[in-house]
């Protein structure tokens, strides 16, 4: 099997991927509270996780690099909980535009983001056409559990999405991370539904602490989590995401 993590790639063999023109994806997720449960480092674990299955399977039909995640996004509702960390909109503008323009300067020109977080899903969409007309080169973005949309649907029991360090999150990191689990609270792991701003009906949108939401830290319901789940969404979303890459978004 290739290597596809940019990190752990040479310069040169960087510099061949460039020439072969492979696709590049951009994995951003949140350093945040998920409950007592589990690690702050969900949303960015997941995506780079999502995002490296990804790229090997459509490694096999073109080329594919992962640059390292950005592990930082947008959570200033998460703040009150404690243990999280959260940049404001400018600076993450600023920091994926120079990682993009770092990525062109190296020779790429298709480049995906692939995010992990609800609370950047807004901010994204914005910054995409922002970062394409700012680089003159056509950035893609993609939430991952938006695009594996039906495989997250047909394999949790109590909800049709993803919420906060709930059945879906808590089983794809049992898949992946099964020792980051704090097995001992999953008993406490419960809390309301919800769904992510990015994906509401209602006419109005306010800014809601989620502190406000749950007090558990916990949007849905964690007991119910497997990795057997976590696995079948881990790999649904990564297969939907290879093809999106073999797709050739960025020359239609």
């Amino acid at each position: 099997m290739s290597e596809v993590l940019w990190n752990r790639l040479t310069a040169a063999e960087l510099r061949a991927l460039a020439a072969r023109d492979a696709v590049v994806l951009l994995p951003i997720g949140a350093t945040e509270q998920h409950g007592p449960h589990l690690p702050t480092g969900v949303d960015d674990f997941l995506a780079a996780e999502v995002c490296r299955r990804a790229a090997v399977l459509a490694a096999e039909r073109t080329g594919v690099v992962v640059t390292p995640s950005v592990p930082t996004g947008l959570s200033e509702h998460h703040m009150a909980f404690g243990g999280t960390l959260t940049l404001t909109l400018p600076t993450l503008h600023a920091l994926l535009r120079d990682i993009s323009r770092s990525v062109i300067r190296a020779g790429f020109s298709r480049i995906l983001i692939v995010n992990g977080h609800g609370g950047n899903m807004t901010a994204l969409n914005a910054l995409t056409t922002e970062l394409t007309t700012e680089l003159a080169t056509p950035i893609a973005f993609a939430s991952y559990f938006g695009a594996g949309r039906e495989v997250v649907r047909d394999t949790l029991e109590t909800q049709d999405g993803l919420m906060h360090a709930c059945e879906g999150e808590t089983s794809m990191m049992m898949a992946a991370h099964p020792d980051l689990i704090r097995s001992e609270h999953l008993r406490e792991a419960y809390g309301p539904r919800i769904t992510l701003p990015a994906e509401s009906t209602e006419p109005v949108y306010m800014a809601v602490p989620f502190d406000r939401i749950t007090k558990s830290g916990v949007a849905g319901d964690a007991r119910v989590a497997s990795a057997e789940k976590g696995e079948r969404m881990l790999s649904g979303c990564a297969s939907v995401l290879a093809d999106i890459i073999v797709r050739d978004p960025w020359t239609k």
